[in-house]
């Protein structure tokens, strides 16, 4: 990726929160509506919302579009084709935009894959979360292993870009079986691959039952043991870790998610949307209505679903900086965030966590984690941000 496309990145993020059934683990806005869902109302919502932000940051151009949820794999491609038009009627989108959408293997059909494609979509990342049919079962899945890989083999000969999501340290799980399952979800990935290690949500049924003592998750030695193990069947298949749950051939890096972890500008359309805006030399930290219904009537009363619109202090900006930029493999610029902060990194908390062995400077300058300090990154930030 050029210098340019790193400086002057701007994205846009599109909720769609609704699913066919809400999954145990899940702590993300999502709903399951079994009386349907009216698409034209929402486009009607999404396109004043896009209109509302777009007045307040005019003249951006859009580098990367995502569309996540939820399931955005649930609605028309004309609802999609509507949105991706909103965006292009009141920003330019750049002719090499990155547009994803999040799809489920159950919503996998080609023909509706096809309808995506023609609206504009040109990569697909895809929630298989596993290629176990137990393991998916214990899930809340509603695909087996096999319609899992039979989605990804449709979305391949459809997109040119195509990633999909395993969730890993599952109940009974090992190294070994571990190994397995990811050798063979390479075989079919291509160039991307998101591998998340199952974590507890509070106020998820796998916390109430995992507090019963019904759901029993591999313990932290074991936890970093299939860390390690993914780290290294990625790396040998040519799949690095370029951020600590994301593994990707070079060049084929999800562009939209850099936008974030690079610190740069994106703008939050839907229901429950985060976004980041710069206005007049400002950083503001935004935030819609979760609950659907909720946003769609705000929205269609006020032209937009925003509840949080917060002014960050040069501290705040920096720490977020930190806390993202961090996360990935290249690290981050000192400089930068000295810039954002006002003062620099202390070098002797650098030194001591050098010494660790749990960061490292590249010949560039640049400051970042070592592959032994990403399982204990969250302690590596809070050291270095104090």
């Amino acid at each position: 990726m050029s210098l340019t496309k790193k400086d002057s990145a701007f994205g846009v993020y599109l909720h769609w929160p609704f699913c066919l059934s809400k999954c145990p683990y899940c702590d993300f806005n999502s709903h399951v509506r079994h009386a349907g869902v009216d698409e034209a109302r929402y486009v009607r919502a999404f396109e004043s919302e896009i209109a509302a932000t777009a007045a307040r940051v005019p003249g951006r151009t859009v580098s990367t579009i995502f569309f996540g949820g939820g399931t955005p794999s649930l609605m028309r491609p004309a609802t999609v084709e509507a949105i991706l038009d909103a965006i292009g009627k009141h920003w330019n989108i750049a002719n090499d935009a990155e547009v994803t959408l999040e799809a489920n293997p159950t919503s996998v059909e080609a023909t509706r894959f096809r309808g995506y494609r023609a609206a504009g979509v040109n990569r697909v990342s895809l929630g298989v979360q596993a290629l176990d049919d137990a393991a998916l079962k214990e899930l809340g899945r509603l695909h087996t292993a096999q319609e899992a890989l039979d989605a990804v083999a449709v979305a391949r000969s459809i997109f040119e870009r195509c990633s999909f999501d395993l969730i890993y340290a599952r109940p009974r799980q090992t190294p070994q079986t571990w190994a397995a399952e990811l050798k063979r979800a390479i075989a079919e990935a291509a160039e991307h691959l998101s591998l998340y290690q199952l974590t507890i949500e509070p106020d998820t049924p796998f916390a109430a039952l995992h507090a019963a003592g019904k759901l029993v998750i591999p313990d932290d030695d074991t936890g970093r043991d299939l860390y390690d193990v993914t780290q290294e069947v990625c790396g040998a298949a040519g799949l690095p870790a370029y951020e600590i749950s994301n593994h990707a051939r070079p060049g084929a890096e999800c562009r939209h998610n850099l936008v974030y972890w690079r610190g740069h500008e994106y703008a939050g359309i839907g229901p429950g949307a985060h976004g980041r805006l710069n206005i007049d030399g400002r950083r503001y930290a935004t935030e819609t209505e979760k609950r659907p219904e909720s946003w769609l009537m705000r929205v269609e009363a006020r032209g937009h679903g925003l509840i949080v619109e917060d002014r960050l202090t040069a501290g705040e900006q920096a720490d977020e900086f930190l806390l993202m930029g961090l996360r990935l493999a290249e690290g981050i610029d000192p400089k930068r965030y000295a810039a954002l902060a006002g003062r620099a990194l202390d070098e002797k908390r650098i030194a001591i966590l050098r010494e660790e062995g749990a960061v490292e400077t590249t010949p560039e300058g640049r400051l970042r984690v070592t592959l032994s300090g990403f399982p204990v990154l969250d302690a590596v930030v809070a050291d270095l941000a104090a």
